[in-house]
């Protein structure tokens, strides 16, 4: 295992999910894995939880985790342990792998269910794998044999994934430390792998995507724009200032929680503002 402590200014938390299926608005959670790292150091804290997501699971997704109708006929709701995990979660920065795209809207959609939001302007987000496919283009099991030189047995269960994927971050962190990173045009980024979570989340940050289900992006001005149907390319803000209808359809309709915060942010910050 890697010696290697992360610098941390606020809590760190490491998660991994299982669910029924890929599809983050309509599938739900069975299983979260979740390790906390403390800004004063110690032992990390693990919370495991077994979930009734109250809707079948794939054979596509069983065939992944193996988690059966069997093992989670009798556990609780997401909403009944969401109170507890969303108050143990707090503001701490988030981590995992693959998480931007997968754990965290699959995340924020469960909190949003339930009346909670999961916001993520208060707090930075890495996702181990983009670091990995940046500089090592492999899978997780890959990743913990080249970074940590062991096998990983229990890939694709929760607990041991999201246990790998701190490991992972641990052995990056070693592995690229002083390392620069140049990409496909040349631009060159100093020393962007080291102990610092504000460096390792813009590194991991898509900047140009608003959202994971990408309805909507930032273009060449840094203006929020549509990416989708007949107002596609158009910023955001012009359309609700000439069609506010077409902004009520939006939240009425189903769209992620992360399109909703962003276009409801837009309405009352430019549109209503002006």
């Amino acid at each position: 295992m890697n010696d290697i402590r992360f610098n941390l200014d606020k809590e760190l938390i490491f998660f991994d999910i299982e669910s029924t299926g890929l599809h983050v608005l309509k599938d739900r959670i069975i299983q979260i894995a979740l390790i906390k790292y403390k800004k004063s150091g110690g032992e990390p804290e693990e919370k495991e939880y077994l979930l009734n997501p109250g809707v079948p699971i794939s054979a596509e997704a069983f065939a992944v985790h193996g988690i059966s109708v069997d093992m989670i006929r009798n556990k609780p709701s997401f909403k009944d342990i969401a109170d507890e995990l969303f108050e143990w979660i707090g503001n701490a920065d988030l981590a995992g792998y693959n998480s931007d795209r997968f754990d965290i809207p699959m995340l924020m959609e469960e909190f949003g269910r339930v009346g909670k939001k999961l916001d993520l302007t208060k707090r930075r987000c890495i996702d181990v794998q983009k670091i990995f496919y940046k500089m090592e283009p492999r899978t997780l099991k890959a990743a913990y044999k080249h970074f940590c030189n062991e096998s990983l047995d229990d890939a694709h269960d929760a607990l041991a994934d999201v246990k790998a994927t701190a490991e992972v971050l641990k052995g990056q962190l070693k592995k690229y430390k002083g390392v620069d990173y140049e990409d496909g045009d040349g631009f060159i980024t100093k020393e962007p792998i080291k102990n610092d979570i504000s460096a390792l989340a813009e590194f991991t940050t898509d900047n140009r995507s608003i959202d994971v289900t990408n309805r909507l992006k930032l273009n060449s001005e840094g203006k929020v724009v549509f990416n989708f149907g007949k107002h596609i390319g158009r910023a955001v803000a012009d359309v609700f200032r000439e069609d506010r209808q077409y902004y009520r359809w939006m939240m009425e309709k189903d769209f992620s929680i992360q399109v909703k915060d962003a276009i409801k942010k837009i309405m009352d910050e430019e549109v209503k503002g002006n």
